[in-house]
């Protein structure tokens, strides 16, 4: 298993390394054979104003799969802590969920087509970030959006970007204000077919839990 580790803002002294190698293969240790790669991104924020300013992310490569959690706190070791007690709860639930698919047929996610979306921004004034603080690199392999409705759910985030194993083309899906997901997808130049149109996705009772 590789471990990588990053530090924004901090030295990673030997300590600290010792530590998060200590922490981390402990949180995996039943879950090897699934584990490709660990990438551990420590930071400490330099806005005073932030109470919690040291953060610890931990992003896992599984056979395939993106599995990640983070925490902070005011203190680094307590969050390096944090964050490997939550990792290993995301592991063994992923483990979880790979033994109920061999088991039981994976359940088909169904969804309801709306309009296209004209206007995502309304009458607001777009604003981009004024740096790139971090660029990540992921490979897309084609899924299904029942398989993308459960990686949205791995990596912690409100949206996941993957590529429609049906069409090809990127989409992204992501958590829903009001209950659900949506799926935003390209609309193709010829305007046909459900490419560009924003879809509510029906979630399985089973992916629920």
């Amino acid at each position: 298993m590789k471990l990588v580790i990053h530090g924004k803002n901090i030295e990673i002294t030997d300590a600290i390394r010792e530590y998060v190698h200590q922490k981390i293969e402990k949180a995996v240790s039943h879950f090897q054979n699934i584990t490709n790669e660990v990438d551990v991104h420590l930071s400490v924020a330099r806005n005073p104003r932030i109470s919690t300013k040291q953060a610890a992310e931990v992003t896992i490569y599984a056979n395939g799969s993106i599995i990640r959690a983070e925490e902070s706190s005011e203190n680094l070791y307590a969050s390096i802590d944090l964050v490997a007690d939550k990792i290993a709860r995301q592991l063994r639930k992923y483990k979880e969920r790979r033994q109920d698919h061999k088991t039981q047929p994976i359940p088909t996610t169904e969804a309801v087509v709306a309009e296209p979306v004209v206007d995502l921004i309304g009458d607001r004034t777009p604003e981009l970030p004024g740096e790139v603080v971090r660029t990540k690199y992921f490979s897309m392999p084609p899924m299904t959006l029942a398989e993308a409705q459960e990686q949205l759910q791995l990596v912690g985030h409100d949206f996941y970007m993957f590529r429609n194993a049906e069409t090809g083309d990127i989409n992204v899906i992501y958590e829903r204000n009001h209950g659900g997901f949506g799926v935003i997808q390209p609309r193709n130049g010829n305007g046909n077919g459900k490419n560009g149109k924003t879809a509510n996705v029906a979630v399985p009772e089973k992916s629920k839990a």
